[in-house]
């Protein structure tokens, strides 16, 4: 279990944005509850790092319920952004669009809670790279700190 970050961020803009809310449309195919990945802030040159941001509001469909009184931001829906800002970052290094499938998460881990407010930044790192699938391994950034970590792999369809 890591007990630092992916890679250093201290360097890079965390309120620059790479690629925007209508940009991460048009190469995630995810709308309305569904899409919990804001913008990008950061891709490296070699597409093989990226740094995205989640904006944690208090109007998702989930606050309520989960858990009335002290919002928790659903473990799998931080897999989920996570597994968005992947996929984008498999994209631009195959350079092609395509529809690719979530097909497995490994080695998560939770180490601190999200709630209404927050902002949470995803760090990917590709761990594995091939013409149809790839795997990275993924955090959550809330206030400085690893609130999660996880081995996304996915596929094209």
């Amino acid at each position: 279990m890591a007990t630092e970050q992916l890679f250093d961020i201290s360097e890079i803009d965390l309120d620059a944005v790479f690629l925007d809310a209508e940009g991460v449309g048009k190469k995630n195919p995810q709308r309305g509850d569904m899409r919990h990945l804001d913008h990008v802030i950061y891709i490296d040159e070699g597409a093989s790092m990226a740094v995205g941001v989640k904006h944690v509001k208090d109007d998702e469909f989930w606050v309520p319920g989960h858990i009335p009184g002290r919002p928790l931001l659903p473990a799998v829906l931080m897999i989920e952004a996570a597994a968005q800002l992947s996929s984008i970052l498999y994209q631009y290094r195959t350079e092609e669009s395509a529809f690719l499938g979530f097909t497995r998460c490994d080695n998560a881990v939770f180490r601190g809670h999200v709630v209404p407010g927050d902002t949470l930044y995803l760090l990917a790192k590709e761990h594995k790279f091939q013409r149809r699938r790839f795997a990275c391994d993924a955090q959550g950034v809330v206030n400085g700190k690893i609130v999660f970590e996880v081995r996304i792999t996915g596929m094209q369809m």
